[in-house]
């Protein structure tokens, strides 16, 4: 909720119009990020004409803030650069608001990176929340002050209080102001006050003594000591207030670092005493206390909520306790989303694995530390849906950590090296990608595991498609499913391995029945690729897949291409952009409007491909790459584009192409699947 400010915001505009760097800074609390964000929402700042937000709380590790920036960024980079250059490189000389929130967790490498963005960056200006400075030269500091007791402070308190619907009684309505003066007008200390008016009034929240905590508080930078006295009072008086399930729940939710809701919250916090249906009643008490945020079914402890939850739960000494259990809950949850994934829980698990995306690097970070062996497997098993979803570099960096510490040899391994390999593919290190593609070859041969041997060949059939070497990508893959299809008719119990004895993995049978498509089209036998495609992707259907779906649906349109068949290759891209749009690969929605763009054209509607060709082109930017694909591709690419500005123009192609790379994405992207008219 944001109360007043309007001489600050008009100070923060201002000051940004001379300004490259502002830092927000103050006591915990005081309203430092609702500024920044109310600034944001209202935009019309200085000349720029979008903004991005990073909210660096969430990092645990300080060499995932250039990779969370990008991510902030809207940037899905498959390339081998470092994020850091990956974000300039995006930026360059555009206009761009980058509000970097909560530095003070990260602030030497947060100076570090703002530093080399500002150099490299000439029209981005920065808005910095921290307790701390990051003391550059650029650097022009605003202290955000606390809100006037009598006048923003007292309004904030009484709206949060009427929208928890536990109002102050009549009698208490002349003391409002005198509880605000003694709150210091933080915004976050009255917010708690108001949430506490369920179970006190403002008079007895009056006679209660400041509260102190006896652990050390060296987390709390010294801005200034009272007022972070005066905070402490206030979570004190919530916590006082709560029930002891209540504050049981508030601390074990400390060790969540991202959103959350009522399901994630029983899983964790479930346990003696709590059961599930007291987590759930507690859960809903914190609500309504303000201690913990809820939005749209999504649950938040805000930063300093969470901090003086985790010091509680330290006093309970079930820290590392509960450090584990978090860890162990995202394992399952990685678990349960790769035995899934060729399924209609596909879509959902995609979701999942985006938006736990911080406790899920909190977790790793915990197995890293404690249990090298899960750390791996957890790698493992969220390195291709990383790698996907735009978080290459994560995922590449957790590979290689993981698969250094744990020297465990086997299936989890193999796989491992696997992942890391396709992260180098993506990424166009086709050297070392190709590298890891032949180590996986050869444990493959020497394990027999048919599944392993299933990876290997996907690795390095890509690699040979990358390169334009359709025909042995073709050989391996048919050697790969017919040495499969044998295990799976005739599996012996006698077998001398496990791993031989192990029935082949239907995900990697699908995968490289898709691959196997890009094979048999580069090589131009496209009434087989057809054939094939049709058929795999009526069973991806079926089952409600959308991933390999959308490939299968891709090389249709190729074909439908080659054939001179617009229509169906118009039909065939859109299935191909809203199966991707599913599950927000934007590499593959980038390739589906590149597919959409060449469909138009052969289709005699230069407008509409040269819209497509534009908001194709903005994803491009976001991936870090120049269009890619199979290098048989790229002839569609140029022929498609040479047709456009034949029929419309070069200059008026042009045109539209620059509309539609400026305009709003999610708005191209309707327009795209047929669901709107062009903005």
């Amino acid at each position: 909720m944001f109360v007043g400010r309007e001489k600050e915001l008009a100070e923060l505009r201002d000051a940004l119009k001379v300004h490259r760097l502002v830092t927000l800074t103050g006591v915990a609390g005081v309203g430092k990020s609702r500024l920044a964000r109310e600034l944001v929402d209202l935009g019309q700042v200085a000349d720029a004409a979008d903004a991005c937000w990073a909210d660096l709380w969430q990092l645990q590790d300080d060499g995932l803030l250039a990779a969370l920036v990008a991510d902030a960024c809207g940037l899905s980079d498959h390339t081998p650069r470092m994020p850091v250059d990956v974000i300039c490189g995006w930026i360059g000389d555009r206009e761009l608001l980058l509000v970097l929130d909560s530095c003070e967790h990260v602030l030497p490498a947060c100076r570090r990176m703002v530093r080399v963005l500002l150099d490299r960056c000439p029209r981005l200006r920065i808005v910095a929340t921290s307790r701390e400075l990051l003391q550059l030269d650029e650097e022009f500091v605003t202290v955000v002050q606390p809100l006037p007791f009598a006048t923003d402070a007292a309004e904030l308190f009484l709206r949060r209080a009427t929208e928890s619907h536990h109002s102050p009684e009549p009698g208490d309505l002349n003391r409002v102001t005198e509880l605000c003066a003694y709150l210091d007008g933080l915004p976050l200390a009255l917010e708690l006050a108001a949430g506490a008016l369920r179970h006190s009034s403002i008079e007895d929240l009056l006679r209660r003594p400041r509260h102190e905590l006896s652990r050390s508080e060296d987390d709390v930078r010294p801005i200034a000591p009272r007022r972070h006295d005066v905070l402490r009072t206030a979570l004190g008086w919530s916590h006082e207030l709560c029930t002891p399930a209540e504050r049981l729940l508030w601390a074990r939710l400390s060790v969540v670092h991202g959103h959350f809701d009522e399901t994630v919250a029983i899983a964790l916090c479930s346990g003696e005493p709590l059961s599930p249906l007291d987590v759930a009643d507690a859960l809903a008490g914190l609500v309504d206390k303000s201690v913990v945020t809820r939005r749209q079914g999504r649950c938040l402890l805000l930063d300093t909520v969470r901090e003086y939850g985790r010091l509680w739960l330290a006093e309970l000494g079930e820290l590392e306790s509960m450090a584990t259990s978090h860890a162990s809950y995202f394992l399952t949850q990685a678990q349960q989303a790769d035995a899934t994934w060729t399924s209609a829980e596909q879509t959902g698990w995609y979701r999942t694995i985006k938006e736990a995306h911080p406790d899920l690097c909190a977790a790793m970070d915990h197995l890293l530390a404690h249990d090298v062996d899960a750390a791996l497997e957890l790698a493992t098993l969220t390195g291709f849906y990383w790698t996907c979803c735009g978080h290459a570099h994560t995922a590449q960096l957790y590979l290689s950590q993981t698969l250094k510490a744990c020297d465990t040899q086997g299936p989890v391994r193999q796989r491992a090296v696997w992942a890391l390999g396709l992260t180098h593919l993506l990424q166009g290190n086709h050297a070392t990608g190709t590298h890891l593609a032949r180590q996986c070859l050869e444990n493959a041969r020497l394990t027999g595991d048919p599944t392993a041997l299933l990876h290997a060949a996907y690795l390095q059939a890509m690699s040979d498609l990358l390169q334009g070497n359709p025909q042995p990508s073709l050989d391996l893959l048919d050697h790969a499913l017919q040495n499969a299809s044998a295990h799976s008719s005739n599996a012996s119990p006698a077998a001398s391995s496990p791993a031989v004895s192990s029935p082949p993995s239907p995900q990697a049978v699908m995968m490289c029945r898709m691959l196997r498509l890009f094979a048999l089209t580069g090589l131009g036998e496209l009434e087989q690729s057809l054939d094939s495609a049709t058929a795999l992707r009526a069973e991806c259907v079926a089952m409600g897949e959308h991933w390999i779906r959308s490939y299968a649906d891709y090389q249709m349109c190729v074909v439908a291409l080659r054939e001179q068949d617009s229509d169906l290759a118009l039909e065939y891209a859109r299935s191909m952009l809203h199966a991707k749009q599913q599950i927000g690969d934007t590499f593959g929605i980038a390739l589906g409007l590149d597919m959409l763009a060449a469909s138009f054209s052969a289709n005699g509607d230069g407008h509409s491909a040269a819209l497509a060709s534009g908001a194709g082109q903005r994803l491009w930017d976001a991936v870090g790459h120049p269009q890619r694909g199979a290098p048989d591709v790229a002839p569609l690419r140029e022929a498609g584009e040479d047709i456009a500005r034949g029929l419309v123009g070069a200059s008026t192609y042009d045109s539209y192409r620059s509309e539609a790379a400026h305009a709003d994405p999610g708005e191209m992207l309707a327009w795209a699947a047929g669901d709107a008219s062009a903005p």
